[in-house]
């Protein structure tokens, strides 16, 4: 592998912002240090650059297998890497669910062969797949996945006694979707009584609504608590649902932990109005209350980590009336421009930006020598510019599905060079494909 010396950067670490040069070989980050002297196969001058490390996303739906008309782990892991992702989490539910060994394990070669990323899979939980579950190795695996609410398909677990046994004996950490199906039915009938097949798209989170979200939400925490389980709650979208989580203990100590995404921080209710179903998801973006309440619960370490659920849709699909346009909205290549704007605005801070993006999920899931910027640990780096600007158009959207709600919004901070286990896997908006991603491993 190519040595790469980065000199002059700000880096981003553990609280700190520093000067430091950062000196690459072998993939891992090997001398980090005020002033640098050694031979390197490419030089890189930082001048007026912040180092960040990778950001983590623990949560994406790439599509592949059997949805690839959407989306697939090549596209998108090229979308991420532009975007600063280094890593990524792949949900279950795709044609097929990864719900078997078998199934897993081919998710796991397509990731080997065509990620840009570092890579993870979810192993799907359903009704009737336990025993496949508990075959699941928690140093290769980052999680169990439990739809507890019909997000996607058959994959709702709504048995008790197959909760029961996967809350009490699952070997690792289960990441949940809350929202209580029974909720949401009654809802879904009223809207449908009122509105026919034409629901205006601002009534979805009135059908998945803050009762559906806190009533799953409490049941999955009261289970975990129940048999100390390793619980990870998914894509937290509303104020009540807050008291539910800690912020008086480490992240490190914690059993049950919490993420917040990018478009519940930064979306309301009321841009339903111009963007319609682009913003229509599960667990659906509120009232504009909400996303003030995460970001405070964010800031309050109620809420542990900032990721994406991003989740494509073609734009055809996408047009359809709102029962029948799929929920999910494309995310990944925006995420660390959302936040570095949010740091402009004075919102957030640029140490808690990498805290929540890239510390966090690494000691959420045990990720082994990722997410910080050490000696010894993987080169998972990206350069960012805070002085550059760029407007999102269709023409620089790298998502399979060609769009985004961000378009027509200027960014003023820039991703410039993405370093993926010492790879300069982008720069300058080029990708370098000559080396994939690596699948991570846990320190379970």
């Amino acid at each position: 592998m190519k040595t790469y010396l980065i000199k002059n950067a700000q880096l981003v670490n553990e609280g700190q912002i520093f000067a430091s040069d950062v000196y690459v070989r072998n993939g891992r980050i090997e001398r980090i240090a005020p002033s640098i002297d050694l031979p390197a196969d490419e030089v890189i001058d930082a001048t007026g650059k912040y180092l960040l490390p990778g950001v983590i996303d623990d949560q994406v739906h790439f599509r592949e297998p059997g949805l690839t008309h959407k989306a697939n782990i090549f596209t998108e892991s090229r979308a991420a890497v532009a975007g600063g992702v280094t890593t990524f989490m792949e949900m279950p539910n795709t044609v097929p669910n990864a719900t078997t060994q078998e199934l897993l394990a081919d998710k796991y070669a397509v990731g080997a062969s065509t990620s840009l990323a570092n890579h993870s899979f979810f192993m799907g939980a359903t009704n009737d797949n336990l025993e496949e579950v508990l075959k699941t190795d928690p140093k290769t695996v980052c999680g169990i996945k439990i739809f507890m609410g019909s997000s996607t398909g058959n994959m709702l677990v709504d048995n008790q006694e197959t909760l029961g046994r996967i809350f009490r004996e699952a070997p690792m950490l289960i990441a949940v979707h809350c929202e209580d199906e029974e909720t949401i039915r009654r809802n879904q009938k009223i809207y449908d009584e009122k509105y026919g097949e034409d629901i205006p798209m601002h009534c979805h989170p009135e059908i998945r609504d803050e009762e559906a979200c806190y009533k799953s939400s409490n049941m999955a925490i009261a289970l975990a608590k129940e048999n100390n389980t390793r619980l990870h709650i998914l894509h937290i979208s509303t104020e009540e649902e807050l008291e539910l989580f800690r912020n008086d203990i480490p992240l490190a100590e914690k059993r049950i932990t919490s993420e917040v995404c990018v478009h519940h921080l930064y979306f309301d209710k009321d841009d339903y109005a111009t963007l319609g179903a682009q913003i229509k998801c599960n667990p659906a973006i509120k009232e504009k209350r909400h996303k003030a309440a995460l970001l405070a619960a964010l800031l309050d370490n109620k809420l542990d980590i900032i990721a994406t659920d991003h989740a494509p849709h073609t734009w055809e699909e996408k047009q359809n009336l709102y029962k029948k346009a799929p929920s999910g909205l494309p995310l990944v290549q925006h995420a660390l421009p959302v936040m570095l704007e949010f740091f402009k605005e004075g919102k957030i801070s640029l140490e808690r930006v990498v805290e929540k993006m890239s510390h966090a999920p690494a000691i959420c899931f045990q990720i082994e020598g990722r997410g910080y910027l050490r000696e010894g640990y993987w080169a998972d780096l990206v350069l960012v510019d805070l002085d550059k600007e760029q407007t999102v158009s269709k023409e620089n959207v790298l998502y399979k599905c060609g769009w985004s709600p961000f378009e027509g919004k200027t960014f003023y901070s820039v991703v410039t060079h993405t370093f993926v286990s010492g790879h300069l896997a982008y720069a300058n908006g080029e990708f370098n494909e000559a080396q994939m991603g690596q699948r991570l491993s846990f320190e379970r």
